[in-house]
């Protein structure tokens, strides 16, 4: 087992790839920490991850409060005695107003989607300081690369902003600076760019036409499921990505090859 006796915390980890982030850590030897808003779900795949023999606890957090992220990796230290791991995986994605053009929504995206990967990096860091070790993972898009091409001659109301996009290309050049500012302290920092994953969130926000359009789209010709993130997290999280930092992998299947 890659993880064993490692400690992660997955943000977002109670569903879709975050579950899949939660239990195939459990299965390489981490005790994970479920660290999501929806505390049932969490809870759930808590008991699942104890029902296979791991170990796990799941809690309730906020990814933008501070005070909320320094309280969860309190927890987690203080229970598993340390943590070694961390996925930023939490993001507004299933409940996203595609159409949403507004400027305070922009801001609630990048609050979410940007700085809650800001936010629980900097709580974990005094305990993966202290002990001079520690990796950081996380979850940008390949929204990040490419830009949806508009349809039509419709008229704009707007300068069109992209948050979700926007978020992840942050997230994709934070990694490198944490990266470069964490590398003494022997804290790796390097990212997954996942292309488009059928999670629930993805039947939800997308139309059926262009789900049906994805797997053509694509160099390997096929879809993308939430376990198939999980494998690149676990090399990332593990001593078999050792001297690798700053970088970002993207996983899609081979579709922003192609352009």
């Amino acid at each position: 087992m890659k993880l064993e006796g490692k400690v992660a915390v997955v943000t977002g980890g109670a569903q879709g790839i975050g579950r899949s982030y939660s239990l195939r850590f459990a299965e390489e030897g981490a005790a994970v920490a479920v660290l999501d808003l929806r505390e049932d779900q969490a809870q759930g795949v808590e008991a699942e991850i104890v029902e296979r023999g791991g170990r796990a606890t799941a809690l309730r957090g906020d990814v933008t409060s501070e005070r909320e992220m320094e309280a969860a990796m309190k927890a987690v230290a203080d229970r598993f005695g340390g943590i070694d791991i961390l996925i930023n995986n939490a993001a507004i994605y299933y409940d996203l107003e595609m159409g949403n053009q507004s400027i305070d929504y922009m801001k609630q995206v990048l609050d979410v989607n940007l700085f809650g990967t800001i936010i629980p990096s900097r709580a974990v860091f005094p305990y993966m300081k202290e002990q001079s070790s520690g990796v950081i993972v996380n979850i940008a898009s390949i929204a990040a690369y490419n830009v949806t091409r508009r349809r039509g001659g419709e008229d704009l109301d707007t300068i069109p902003i992209s948050g979700y996009g926007l978020a992840k290309s942050g997230v994709v050049y934070l990694t490198k600076a944490m990266a470069n500012g964490l590398g003494r302290y022997n804290i790796r920092v390097n990212a997954i760019a996942p292309g488009v994953v059928m999670t629930d969130a993805t039947k939800r926000v997308l139309q059926q036409g262009s789900i049906d359009s994805l797997q053509e789209q694509r160099a390997l010709n096929s879809t993308l499921e939430p376990e198939n993130m999980a494998g690149t997290a676990v090399f990332l999280a593990s001593e078999d990505s050792a001297k690798m930092t700053g970088q970002t992998l993207v996983v899609d299947a081979g579709n922003i090859m192609l352009g």
